[in-house]
This record gives C-alpha cells, sequence and structure tokens, in this order.
C-alpha cells in the first residue's frame, strides 16, 4: 500500500494531521491499534470532564437550599455516572470515524512499526500489512508513568484509566502528584464523598502554576475535606487483598497511609518502545523523541508529534504539531509554535486556567514587572451565580506594559483563559486590557479589573 503520508496513531495529534493533510489533496494512512480518538478523547480529556461535571451537578444539588430550592432524599447511581462518562467518549469516537471516512483517509487498525524511513509494518490479530509512505509522522501518544516501589498493579495501585471506571466509591483513596490529573480526581472523588489523600513531592501542589494561585487552590481544598501532604515522597506503596498501604516520608520521618485505592498521577511516559524507532537510528532522550522546531526527528521525512516528542503533554499541543508537520513536510513554509503561548487548564472547582510566565519566572528572567490581582468575590456575576472563589492575576512587562503571564483561579478560568491567550499572542498591553469595555455583568471583567490594579487605578478593589 502507498501513500503520501503514514500516521502512527489515531489521537489529537495524529487524527487532525491526517485531516490537514487530505485537505491538501494527499494520500493519508491513518493506523491505530486502538479506537481513534487516542487516550485524550477515550481515556483522558473528555471522560473526566465528563465525570467532573456531574461531580458539580452533584454539588450544586447538595447545595440547593443556598439557592432557595429545597431537595429531599438525594441518592447517586454511581455506575450511571461512570456510564454518561463513556458513552460521551462513544459518540465523540465515531464522530472522528466519520471525518476520517469523510476526508477519504485510509484507515488501518494495527500495531505501527517502522521497518524502514519508509516503511511501517501493521500488526493485527488478523493479518500483517506493509505500508510505504513518503512522509511518516509518529504519534503513538504517552501512558502513565510509574517508578522502582511504585509500579500498576492495576487492581488496588491504579492509574486514572482505572480510576475513571471504579464502579462504586471508594471510601478512601490515596492520590500520588498533584499536577492537574491528581487534582482533579481528588476534586471528584471528594465531591462523591471519598476521604481523599493527595500526596506532592515539591513545595505546592499544582507546581508547575503561580504560588499564588497553587496556594489558593490548596485552601479550597483542605476547607472541602482533602488532606494534603506536601514535600512529601513515596518510599514504597503495599497492594493488599482490600486495601493498600502507602509509606511516606517527611524530613526523615515516616508514616504509612491506608486506603482502599492509591492512585498513581506522577506524570506520563511517551509510547517509543517496540516502535521501530530503533531500528532506523531515531534519536530519543529520557523517553521522548528528539525533533526540531517543525517537529522532525533526525531522519528528514518522519515525524514526531505530541506525548512521544516530549513535553508539554497537553492535547492541543499535539492537535497544533500535527498541523505544523504537515505544512513542513508538503510546503515547507510551516510557522512554528510559539510554546510561550500554550494555555494549561486543570478542571477542579475552582478551575485553574494560565499561560505564558509566572510572577516568579518572570523575575527570574529580568524583567520588572507590574502585578495587578482581582478577586472573584468583588465581582457581581461571580456573585450572582454563587462561584465567588479564586482571583485573576496578570503579569505585565513594566518597560512596556506588554502582557507576560495571566493565572486564573475560579470557576470559569478554563474559558476565560481563551480571550488572554488571545490577548498574549498578540502582544497585548495593559492598557488594551484595561481600557477595553466588557460586557457586564460577566466573570471577564475581572481581567480589566486586574489589569487596572497592576497600575494602581483600580475601580472595585
Amino acid at each position: 500500500m502507498e501513500f503520501d503520508l503514514a500516521i502512527i496513531g489515531g489521537g489529537p495529534g495524529g487524527y487532525l494531521a491526517a485531516i490537514k493533510a487530505a485537505q491538501k489533496g494527499k494520500n493519508v494512512c491513518l493506523i491505530d491499534k486502538d479506537r481513534l480518538g487516542g487516550v485524550c478523547l477515550n481515556w483522558g480529556c473528555i471522560p473526566t470532564k465528563a465525570l467532573i461535571k456531574n461531580a458539580e451537578v452533584y454539588n450544586y444539588v447538595k447545595n440547593s437550599e443556598k439557592y432557595g430550592i429545597n431537595i429531599k432524599d438525594i441518592s447517586v447511581d454511581f455506575k450511571k455516572n461512570i456510564k454518561r462518562s463513556r458513552n460521551v467518549s462513544d459518540r465523540l469516537s465515531k464522530g472522528i470515524q466519520y471525518l476520517i471516512k469523510k476526508n477519504n483517509i485510509t484507515h488501518i487498525q494495527g500495531k505501527g512499526i517502522l521497518k524502514s524511513e519508509n516503511q511501517i509494518l501493521v500488526e493485527s490479530q488478523k493479518k500483517s500489512i506493509l505500508v510505504n509512505a513518503n512522509y511518516i509522522i509518529l504519534a503513538m501518544g504517552a501512558r502513565p508513568k510509574s517508578f522502582p516501589g511504585l509500579e500498576f498493579d492495576y487492581k488496588r495501585i491504579i492509574s486514572s484509566k482505572e480510576a475513571m471506571v471504579l464502579d462504586s466509591v471508594p471510601k478512601k483513596i490515596i492520590i500520588i502528584g498533584s499536577g492537574a490529573i491528581g487534582c482533579e480526581f481528588s476534586y471528584y472523588f471528594n465531591e462523591f464523598g471519598s476521604e481523599v489523600h493527595l500526596i506532592e513531592a515539591k513545595t505546592n501542589i499544582l507546581p508547575v502554576e503561580d504560588v499564588d494561585v497553587s496556594k489558593e487552590l490548596e485552601r479550597e481544598f483542605r476547607k472541602s475535606g482533602i488532606f494534603v501532604y506536601k514535600n512529601s515522597n513515596v518510599i514504597k506503596i503495599e497492594s493488599l487483598k482490600t486495601k493498600v498501604k502507602v509509606h511516606l516520608s517527611k524530613k526523615d520521618k515516616v508514616r504509612i497511609l491506608e486506603a482502599d485505592y492509591a492512585l498513581l498521577a506522577i506524570g506520563v511516559t511517551g509510547n517509543i518502545e517496540n516502535s521501530g524507532i530503533e531500528n532506523i537510528g531515531i534519536i530519543s532522550e529520557n523517553g521522548s523523541i528528539k525533533v526540531n522546531k517543525y517537529n522532525q526527528t533526525n531522519i528528514p521525512n518522519i515525524y514526531a508529534i505530541g506525548d512521544v516528542s516530549g513535553p508539554p503533554w497537553l492535547a492541543h499541543v499535539a492537535s497544533a504539531q500535527g498541523v505544523v508537520s504537515v505544512e513542513h513536510a508538503f510546503e515547507d513554509n510551516a510557522e512554528t509554535i510559539d510554546y510561550n503561548n500554550i494555555p494549561g487548564c486543570t478542571y477542579t472547582q475552582p478551575q485553574v486556567g494560565s499561560i505564558g510566565l509566572t510572577e516568579r519566572a518572570a523575575l527570574s528572567k529580568g524583567f520588572k514587572i507590574k502585578v495587578g490581582k482581582y478577586s472573584f468575590r468583588s465581582n457581581g456575576k461571580a456573585m450572582a451565580v454563587g462561584h465567588n472563589d479564586g482571583f485573576i492575576k496578570l503579569i505585565f512587562d513594566e518597560k512596556y506594559g506588554e502582557l507576560l503571564g495571566a493565572h486564573i483561579i475560579g470557576s470559569e478560568a478554563t474559558e476565560l483563559i481563551g480571550q488572554l491567550s488571545m490577548a498574549k499572542a498578540l502582544e497585548s498591553t495593559w492598557e488594551d486590557l484595561a481600557f477595553g469595555v466588557f460586557a457586564h455583568p460577566t466573570f471577564s471583567e475581572a481581567i480589566m479589573e486586574a489589569a487596572l490594579d497592576a497600575y494602581d487605578i483600580g475601580i472595585h478593589q
């Protein structure tokens, strides 16, 4: 079988690259051993957000009295809660299948293994197929990371995949790692009544976020009953028949926590093993394939995108890299990605959204900065809907007034960050944000107020 482009991996990077190339009139083959959509659509971004929405609805029902609505005899059908999440993924996966068919892309189900610079062997239970292609994109995704002493048994020591299909609410769960995945599952299980213990080796939870945001989320977590352990290292985990024991070390003091499950959320590693890259000399480092600014490997006609090419491990980054790779392969005029303008989101309640430099990072880079902050406690829309926790924090370059970073924690943070992503990409200044007219009442008015605060002329502070 001969193609202009063959892609291994049908996740948000792979399938989007396939469609982009097909739109250019190229003959494209998409290879995936599982359902289209990758981890993101089937076991990550989308189904977890459905579960989190279920938790939010449950929170509204439990607290309906504050809205003047009295609801008695609340019960939870946890299996139906899980089923809704799976149904959402199923519908979206079928939607991608439709798009692949619509764009006349050849979909081959099986494991793709590189045999040469232009050949892929696709193996399935039924048969083996040899695919020849002028260009190849590697988009095999990633899997949850483990360490010696912290290995999955997929029964009591679980990954996010097992966590999202548990058929009953754990009485007690220990979550190791407080990145986005760890924090989201902490919120989810806590809302449904689990006793949650969240362990982080670093100084703050959500360690990549601005310190003020991390501290605010920790306060909200503790208020809701989540136990948070910082500067704490897990030495080992014991998986027993009906429980786990987590051995925890902090300042040379060891304690043992017991729970129904231990969820490991300590990062991901690229699926590069047994892919054939070693057979043809593709260079990898620390579990990721090395690429240039166009996501091109050391073999010019082979590209690597998404999680196999290293951090940031985000679906929207994989999609953007897919576009860059296709443009570079077939047009040679591709625009590169500005990785300083990649938004990050955490879908807890309150939500977290951020882009650009944290305050600490801006100072370490030598910028003289202006910092503006505005609390949602003073925002009319936030008060009206009953979610006035959190704030917006904006960081500007003092010399030119350019927006360097934006950090939000609050009910609508993951939507609001889109406006600030656009503003940063356009090199907006504090004046652009401070003197623009924002609709009232909206959460977005807090952007204007934070910009004004940076220059000590805030109105509703």
